[in-house]
């Protein structure tokens, strides 16, 4: 089990493990370091695999110059070596959403953490990423996304999932084999605000994905979101009418 690293933006790191293991075609697993001032990290990976993505993270940034650790919703593939990481980061500190910290993370993660309102935005030094609130979507109530302002690129979690191992950046399509996981492996909760919230995302007008199981998308992202949105509305609504 290795960890690549792939730079999809100016100083916004991909760090992808696969793990031929999880599931019939295996799983591929996606971190994001943004290496600025205050090193961010997104998504921390499952706890065992600590040892490969921190040796990844050290490629960029010394793991204990972390000062951020953040992810999109509470789930061990997204925050399971959380705690490992403050650990070997003494000045870093998790930021998650109010909801998310409340419920979880003030329980679960060995120091203090700190509650990002909806909106609120943190200066790096360099880079800004700002919190978006996106409850139940894809899944969590606590569900949220970053968005780094100076290179436009939006960490959309588990948005646009696909399954087995694939190249590190893509603008070929992705929405097809997205449908396909959702189709027959729902994962996300379909309400009348997913749509709607997919949609708000598209109006960033993001230049690039950064999506936990999936490549980086760099392709026509406005699109790509407003194209997920339209087909959860007609799931939506074939359910209903069931």
């Amino acid at each position: 089990m290795q960890t690549r690293v792939t730079e999809i933006a100016d100083r916004i790191y991909l760090l992808s493990t696969y793990i031929a293991e999880a599931g019939p075609a295996g799983f591929t697993f996606n971190q994001f370091l943004i290496d600025a001032e205050e090193p961010l990290l997104f998504h921390t990976g499952l706890r065992n695999t600590f040892p490969t993505v921190s040796e990844a993270v050290a490629t960029v940034v010394p793991v204990d110059r972390l000062r951020w650790i953040t992810f999109g919703h509470f789930e061990a593939d997204e925050c399971g070596a959380m705690n490992a990481f403050l650990a070997a980061a003494p000045d870093a500190v998790v930021a998650h959403g109010e909801v998310g910290v409340m419920v979880s993370v003030m329980d679960q993660a060995d120091r203090m953490p700190r509650a990002l309102r909806d909106g609120e935005v943190l200066d790096l030094g360099g880079k800004r990423v700002r919190r978006i609130d996106t409850p139940h979507v894809p899944h969590g109530w606590d569900a949220g996304l970053l968005f780094e302002e100076t290179t436009g690129t939006l960490l959309a979690g588990d948005l646009f999932t696909r399954g087995g191992t694939f190249a590190a950046l893509t603008a070929g399509d992705i929405l097809e084999e997205a449908i396909a996981v959702e189709t027959h492996m729902p994962y996300s909760a379909i309400t009348p605000r997913t749509a709607p919230t997919i949609d708000a995302l598209a109006a960033l007008a993001p230049k690039t994905l950064g999506l936990m199981h999936n490549s980086a998308y760099t392709g026509d992202c406005t699109a790509a979101l407003h194209g997920l949105a339209a087909w959860y509305r007609s799931r939506l609504e074939s359910i209903v009418h069931d």
